[in-house]
């Protein structure tokens, strides 16, 4: 019930003058089915028994009459609760999308995409069938059987109560079916949503599958999804078809019935012919809203089991949000200080162990380190991606925490090995770093980021689509759109994160002096994982396991001989060897 009681609150309360009309018009159609039947008396008891012609179209006008104002009343209802169904999904989705947008990075790591999408689309087009069809069936069904068991007791109301022992094992039945229905409906959108993750994987890493020959491993963990979501499915089916059977021979035996008892009651000089033939069209005229509601009862199990997952997915409230009294961040110095920071991960692992960086306003510091040391999780941390657990983070003397999301990331811009691109035109993605941007300041963001030379030579320029994750162009442009996107946002503070770690020794260099235009005047932190892209450094912090273990320039660690110079050395060398080889190969072709 309390289920039911929020979807109300929420979803149907706001659309009630509509549900109202619509209502107001199920009420029509609803009495005219039950007037039809009243009119079979007159027509089984006085057509052709010596009437005039006028009488007869008197009737036939009336039965006429009444099938179209039925037609029309259900036309209009049909119309109204299609759009206030389809305005509550339209309303849901925005309201879950908008919840998605502003949940912790952290619920995206532990919920496949697919799910959410399923949640998004599958489960709420099932929430506004259950909406739609169960309150049309349930109110329009509930009047039409009012009117016809009035029209019942009105003709013989002996007749009646010998013939509704069948309601009471209908409802039962009904009641039962549900539990069943609903149990399987969940489920099914359980393993429905398992299998749009699924699909979203492998359809993301097709490269990868086919590269390392996993086709038929694949097809086989797509086979066990949808086997069981069949296997769920013909269960439902089996429970749900069982209604129509039993309901066929309660009907039957009803009927049977009222036709010995009717007849009888004939006989005996009680009742007339067209008052049975009336009493039997009402009771079969009854039957079909009995038997649609247990096809109802079922929508709204399925309906309610993904309102559950929907609500779920709502009632997940992110922990990451502005303070209660946080204000915009106004300040001209942006300097940043990580000041005894710890954190750690969700599982428990401590990821930095009092870590304290200073990073002066318009200068460059860069964060080296082994695998897994920590340095991504700085740059996570700096636009509140997620918050530390002891210490504070400050731009310009003033703590994260206490300005608003919205001005702490405006003053950031962030350029990582993983590009994001959308399936649209270059422009549009390069626009993404700014709202409103003009075309010409497009244009000037890619020549700084040297990527106006390869957009130009695209089929359409600038107006290029790019494909999902940007597939249709290289690794280089990929990242130097990336780049002319941060230039064009024009952020006081860069948060580089590996941007050229995954590139060939060519796209690195134009990488590379594109993001040296784009640090210029800019207070700039470098994640690095090709240490001779960050020599020239104000500053490297090198982190070993969550602490920091050396810091200097670049020639001051060397100096050292210790964890920086045995990663540069390391590197040096392969670097080396790599070119030697590649030299050694020229010779030999």
């Amino acid at each position: 019930m309390a289920l039911i009681a929020r979807l109300f609150r929420g979803y149907i309360r706001p659309h009630i003058k509509g549900f109202a009309a619509s209502f107001v018009f199920m009420a029509i159609a609803a009495g005219a089915t039950g007037l039809m039947a009243k009119t079979i008396e007159p027509i089984i008891n006085q057509l052709g028994k010596g009437q005039d012609s006028v009488f007869a179209m008197k009737l036939g006008a009336l039965v006429m009459g009444l099938f179209v104002a039925r037609g029309v009343a259900t036309y209009f209802h049909t119309v109204i609760m299609n759009y206030i169904g389809q305005r509550i999904v339209t309303d849901v989705q925005q309201q879950m999308h908008r919840h998605l947008l502003d949940a912790d990075l952290s619920f995206f790591h532990a919920n496949a995409s697919g799910l959410l999408i399923s949640k998004l689309t599958n489960d709420v087009a099932i929430m506004r069938l259950a909406v739609g069809e169960c309150l049309t069936n349930s109110f329009k069904g509930g009047l039409t059987l009012a009117f016809l068991i009035a029209v019942m007791f009105y003709q013989d109301w002996r007749l009646s109560l010998a013939a509704f022992f069948v309601f009471p094992l209908s409802a039962l039945f009904v009641a039962r079916v549900g539990r069943h229905m609903r149990r399987y409906s969940l489920r099914m959108q359980e393993e429905t949503g398992r299998f749009i993750s699924l699909l979203s994987q492998i359809f993301q890493g097709i490269r990868h599958v086919r590269g390392y020959g996993m086709e038929n491993h694949e097809h086989k963990r797509v086979q066990g999804v949808t086997e069981n979501i069949f296997k769920l499915a013909i269960k439902s089916y089996h429970v749900g078809a069982l209604s129509s059977p039993l309901m066929e021979i309660m009907s039957g035996l009803a009927i049977t019935t009222v036709v010995l008892y009717g007849n009888w009651r004939i006989e005996q000089g009680h009742t007339t012919t067209g008052a049975l033939f009336s009493f039997i069209m009402a009771f079969i005229l009854a039957f079909d809203p009995m038997r649609r509601a247990a096809k109802v009862n079922g929508q709204l199990q399925a309906g309610l089991a993904a309102a559950e997952r929907v609500f779920a997915l709502l009632d997940t409230r992110p922990s990451i949000v502005d303070a209660p009294q946080a204000t915009a961040m106004t300040i001209r110095d942006e300097s940043v200080d990580l000041r005894d920071v710890v954190f750690r991960y969700p599982d428990g692992t401590l990821a930095l162990d009092h870590v304290s960086i200073h990073v002066p306003h318009g200068k460059t510091v860069a964060i080296v380190g082994p695998s897994g040391a920590g340095k991504s999780t700085i740059i996570n941390l700096i636009p509140r991606f997620y918050d530390v657990e002891g210490g504070a983070i400050l731009i310009g003397g003033m703590d994260i925490r206490a300005a608003t999301m919205t001005s702490l990331r405006s003053r950031l811009a962030l350029v990582s090995q993983e590009t994001a691109l959308f399936d649209d035109t270059v422009r549009a993605n390069i626009a993404y770093g700014k709202e409103g941007a003009s075309e010409q300041e497009i244009i000037t963001a890619a020549q700084n980021a040297s990527a106006d030379g390869f957009i130009s030579l695209l089929p359409q320029g600038y107006d290029t689509v790019v494909g999902e994750h940007g597939v249709k162009l290289s690794g280089g442009q990929r990242q130097r759109i990336a780049i002319a996107r941060a230039m064009l946002r024009n952020a006081p503070i860069l948060l580089l994160d590996e941007a050229t770690s995954a590139l060939d020794n060519e796209s690195e260099r134009a990488v590379q002096e594109a993001l040296t235009r784009l640090q210029k005047g800019r207070t700039t932190i470098v994640v690095a994982h090709r240490l001779s892209t960050i020599v020239d450094a104000d500053k490297i912090v090198v982190i070993e396991a969550g602490h920091i273990v050396e810091q200097g320039r670049h020639d001051e660690l060397l100096a050292k001989a210790g964890v920086y110079a045995r990663l540069y050395g390391m590197q040096s060398s392969f670097s080396s060897q790599t070119t030697t080889a590649r030299d050694h190969t020229d010779d030999l072709i």
